[in-house]
Formats: C-alpha cells, sequence, structure tokens
C-alpha cells in the first residue's frame, strides 16, 4: 500500500509547508495544528504508510528521523530542556494521515504520556 497522502505533495512541493529541513531521505516541517509551542513532523520521502509496513531496509532511515529531530531540537534551543518524540500507528494509535510520520514536540513541558 503506497497511496498518496498530502506529506507526498508537501515533499513534491505541491502544496506549501514550513519546511525546517530537508534531505535527500526526509522532510521535516512545521505542523499545522501545533499540540505544543515547537511541533514538526519529520518525514521519510519513501511512501510507508504505518511502522506496520516498514522492514529491514527502512532501519536506517528511521534511524535518521531520531537523529535529524535531535538535530532540529538542537538548532531550535529546546534540546537541553526536553521534547517528546511520538511515532502513532493506524486508527487507535491516533495516525491521521497514513504517511508514517514522526512527532517533534518541545518548547513546554509537555505532560503525562497518556492521557484521558
Amino acid at each position: 500500500m503506497t497511496e498518496e497522502t498530502i506529506f507526498s505533495k508537501i515533499i513534491r512541493r505541491e502544496i506549501p509547508a514550513d519546511i525546517v529541513y530537508e534531505d535527500e531521505s526526509v522532510v521535516a516541517f512545521k505542523d499545522i495544528h501545533p499540540k505544543a509551542p515547537q511541533h514538526i513532523l519529520i518525514i521519510p520521502r519513501k511512501i510507508i504508510p504505518t511502522a506496520n509496513e516498514a522492514t529491514e531496509n527502512d532501519e536506517k532511515m528511521l534511524g535518521h528521523l531520531i537523529t535529524i529531530a535531535a538535530q532540529i531540537a538542537k538548532q531550535n534551543g529546546f534540546a537541553d530542556d526536553g521534547y517528546r518524540l511520538m511515532i502513532n500507528c493506524n486508527k487507535h494509535g491516533g495516525q491521521e494521515v497514513y504517511h508514517l510520520h514522526l512527532h517533534l514536540l518541545g518548547g513546554k513541558p509537555i505532560g503525562p504520556m497518556v492521557c484521558g
């Protein structure tokens, strides 16, 4: 399953996004509905619908998502205070766009891991 998503259109610059980082394998941009003062989505250029579809061949790129998140947090001055990294998977996990993405949230205390 490699369906087109809004993220595919952002990667191809067909729709605008506030891109803060990109390289040959990932693109990072500000979330349009931020849940924290710093809320950045880091996505692979390769369409991987959910974490369930990730393979051993994706391991290097998935690790790259984390190192880029740390780099962005440091560059934006919230790495030392701390931040949360989160990947949602499928409906019960809260996934809304079926293109795997890492949420980088920071800039204030984030609160409990699971609430409600």
